[in-house]
């Protein structure tokens, strides 16, 4: 058996306790670990990095406590530092403090804005209000010492020189969300134990018993910032074969020194198709037919098998309607490829759940149970001894990669914790964990906020279909929660989902800003028909409300006017509906085309 590598130490952690001092001409950050003497100095003219001492920083420097450096990025008015300015403590992974980072603050390398034009000014508020946006998302998450981008099982078979670089260094860079932003400090490696990297999702932890034996269990989604986005806007992948709102979720079991773990991860259909807004409430899904879906494609799987071994496709998008064609599409991709590391199954969830039929997920789950113990989960004894691996992954997936997709994972999930707590003999033998109540309760609980967490980062609202999750039962309170949450969904895939996804082009570098542009893709002007439309059709419907209220000296007179307003109405709502991409906020930042 081989031994793993102590999971996640690192000999270069990065500074856990900082102190910024602000003068005029410099930032510094100084180090306030034990023994450390370390500071950095950022010049605020030069934007020049150093390293220097404690000594150096002057004593009329204005001081205050920060928890991490999250980089920084350039603007209109030039350079920002952003910095982690409150962190609420999440729990422990092996000893190891684990933090979410609740606050920012973007701070100015510049002293003055007079140099800005007032057209610059606005510009550079807009850019502000994005980055503010986007760090407003709940679900940023850091350690010092612990590297969370990483899974169990590739920490465990890692080598001693990499156990000895930073953890900037040696973190996956899918899953750093701000790896744009330190992109200068990841060119000097003596500063790097200045520079947090942090991830973006939901992690909850959660110390339970069972059968009167502790053990702690934790839920890790790890959010990819390769093709990030919002809904509607991202979908598919890109010519790297990166796949939207791919996330990978880890769950942890650590029971008297043996540490278990399951992976599955989740992202878009892998081919080039794209669905945009246009005030419909559900846009038609198109497939690219000016493209080769099979380079993209092809590189997805290897890049996935290389990651996480074999791999089992679970498609539950339905099998009729707008969303078969994709459905037939990735089946024939899939047989095309002809790769015996990958699997394939389709499951028509709505159609298979219908009408409350929710028990009838057991069809998949035993579709898919000999698979599931084929793949295994990873396993290393208290000894550091490494005793299974896991040797695939089931990558799901529905239109969004969230609800439905949820529920499939948290029902994979309980198969593999069964088979773990059992073998680790704290589950007694026929025992089920359906039957232990309270851990039922944490475990249904934690899984559907992990829905509710990844629905809000790409859908902006919370998950649907979370009911059964956290009760295992379809309610009607459940069906009128997804009915409002629908709702929030038309209104923000419509009508506030390019100014996020501007946000999120700019904070991952997708977009980087030109100081000297002589015109900034802010300014797009609308066609006249934007204003004209809304302002007729809202004239037209009231005056047919005002001429039903207001009747005329016959009701033929009435009539007449009733139809001729609520004919224009009608007709100018006809008009906006056909040209419904024209009225929708679309991201202005990054061309469309490059987005397909």
């Amino acid at each position: 058996m081989a031994t793993a590598a102590p999971a996640g130490t690192t000999a270069a952690a990065a500074y856990a306790s900082l102190k910024l001092h602000i003068t005029p001409e410099k930032f510094y950050v100084e180090a306030c670990d034990d023994g450390a003497d370390d500071v950095l100095a950022i010049d605020r003219v030069s934007t020049e990095v150093t390293l220097t001492v404690k000594k150096d920083v002057p004593p009329s420097a204005v001081t205050r406590p920060i928890f991490g450096v999250l980089g920084t990025i350039r603007l209109v008015a030039g350079t920002y530092l952003i910095v982690i300015t409150k962190k609420k403590k999440v729990g422990e992974i092996f000893s190891h403090a684990i933090w979410k980072a609740t606050d920012f603050d973007i701070l100015s390398y510049k002293k003055t804005m007079l140099h800005l034009t007032d057209i610059q000014l606005q510009d550079n508020k807009v850019f502000l209000s994005m980055l503010n946006h986007v760090l407003s998302v709940d679900g940023f998450y850091f350690s010092t010492t612990y590297d969370l981008t990483h899974t169990l099982q590739r920490l465990a078979n890692t080598s001693p020189e990499f156990q000895e670089m930073s953890l900037l260094e040696r973190a996956d860079p899918r899953f750093v969300w701000n790896g744009h932003l330190l992109r200068e400090f990841i060119a000097q490696p003596e500063i790097h134990r200045f520079a947090t990297p942090v991830m973006h999702g939901f992690i909850t932890m959660h110390s339970c018993s069972i059968n009167g034996k502790c053990f702690d269990w934790l839920l890790v989604s790890r959010r990819s910032c390769f093709r990030a986005g919002v809904r509607y806007y991202v979908r598919g992948i890109d010519s790297e074969g990166h796949a939207a709102n791919f996330v990978e979720t880890e769950q942890i079991v650590h029971y008297k020194g043996s540490k278990a773990s399951f992976v599955q991860t989740r992202g878009s259909i892998p081919f080039f198709w794209s669905q945009r807004p246009n005030l419909k409430y559900k846009p038609k899904p198109q497939i690219s037919k000016s493209v080769n879906h099979m380079d993209g494609f092809q590189r997805h799987f290897d890049s996935q098998i290389i990651s996480y071994g074999k791999q089992m496709i679970v498609n539950l998008v339905n099998q009729k309607g707008s969303e078969k064609p994709l459905e037939q599409t990735f089946s024939k991709m899939v047989n095309s490829m002809a790769n015996g590391m990958v699997r394939y199954v389709a499951f028509d969830f709505h159609k298979e759940c219908s009408r409350m039929r929710w028990d009838r997920l057991q069809i998949l789950m035993d579709q898919l149970a000999e698979q599931q113990d084929e793949f295994s989960y990873f396993l290393v004894d208290s000894e550091g001894k490494i005793v299974t691996q896991q040797e695939g992954t089931f990558r799901s997936n529905c239109m969004d990669c969230l609800d439905r997709t949820n529920v499939i994972q948290s029902l994979l999930a309980r198969r593999s914790l069964q088979a773990q707590l059992q073998r680790l003999g704290v589950l007694h033998v026929g025992q089920r964990i359906e039957e232990q109540a309270d851990f039922e309760k944490i475990y249904k609980n934690a899984w559907a906020d992990n829905a509710n967490a990844c629905a809000k980062q790409y859908a902006g609202t919370g998950a649907l279909k979370t009911d059964y999750t956290r009760t295992g039962k379809r309610t009607q309170w459940g069906l009128i929660m997804d009915g409002w949450n629908s709702l929030i969904r038309y209104y923000k895939n419509n009508f506030s989902d390019g100014f996020r996804q501007d946000a999120i082009d700019l904070f991952l570098g997708n977009y980087s800003v030109d100081e000297v542009e002589p015109a900034s893709p802010l300014h797009v002007k609308k066609d006249w028909k934007f204003l004209a439309l809304p302002i007729i059709m809202v004239v037209a419907f009231s005056m047919c409300i005002i001429c039903l209220l207001m009747a005329g000296d016959t009701w033929t007179e009435t009539l007449a006017y009733v139809l001729f307003w609520g004919s224009a109405s009608f007709g100018t709502f006809a008009i906006i509906l056909y040209n419904g991409k024209d009225f929708v906020d679309a991201p202005k930042l990054v061309q469309k085309e490059k987005m397909d």
